[in-house]
């Protein structure tokens, strides 16, 4: 890299959202559950990433090469679009077409996925600090069977101390 190039995260640029537009060739997807957890993401903490755009001079929009779903929570939430007045953060690249195609894919597997030992550390750390499955479930964005799951790997009955148990099966009804 030449000395003189600068991120384009140290320029960010304030959007109107109208302004911003999907690109044609983004494969991932995020399911429901995962997109409501986004949606509290952001009301929780603000956008805290930027979404990474390529800018059309000839039309001023923003096609998106990197953050539709950031996009689309703003799109989603009244309460984030008034709370932001309507505008993203962008990080504009300017890159042909290849590139960016090329850039949505990288930052779509960069992305990486949860260890399954370290997410029972988490849930572990979690129920010793007191708090309960409801926090957990809507705060971290697992589900029941997930949480469940997470619990029983740790071996750990101490995780399973709020919970009320019932008996398997009876004895009467074995014979």
């Amino acid at each position: 890299m030449e000395p003189s190039f600068i991120s384009p995260a140290y320029r960010i640029r304030r959007i109107p959202v109208e302004k911003i537009r999907a690109n044609a060739y983004n494969p991932n997807s995020v399911p429901p559950p995962e997109m409501e957890l986004l949606i509290q993401s952001i009301l929780e903490d603000g956008y805290t990433m930027p979404i990474v755009c390529y800018h059309i001079a000839d039309t001023d929009e923003y096609e998106i090469v990197d953050g539709f779903h950031r996009y689309m929570a703003m799109k989603l939430s009244p309460e984030i679009a008034g709370r932001e007045n309507n505008c993203l953060p962008v990080s504009v690249i300017d890159k042909p077409l290849t590139h960016r195609i090329a850039s949505t894919v990288r930052h779509n597997r960069a992305r990486g996925v949860h260890s399954i030992d370290l997410m029972v550390n988490i849930v572990t750390q979690l129920t010793s600090a007191g708090l309960s499955d409801e926090w957990i479930i809507k705060n971290v964005g697992m589900d029941n069977d997930e949480l469940l799951r997470l619990k029983q790997i740790s071996g750990l009955s101490a995780l399973f101390a709020d919970r009320e148990f019932s008996p398997a099966w009876e004895s009467e009804n074995l014979f």
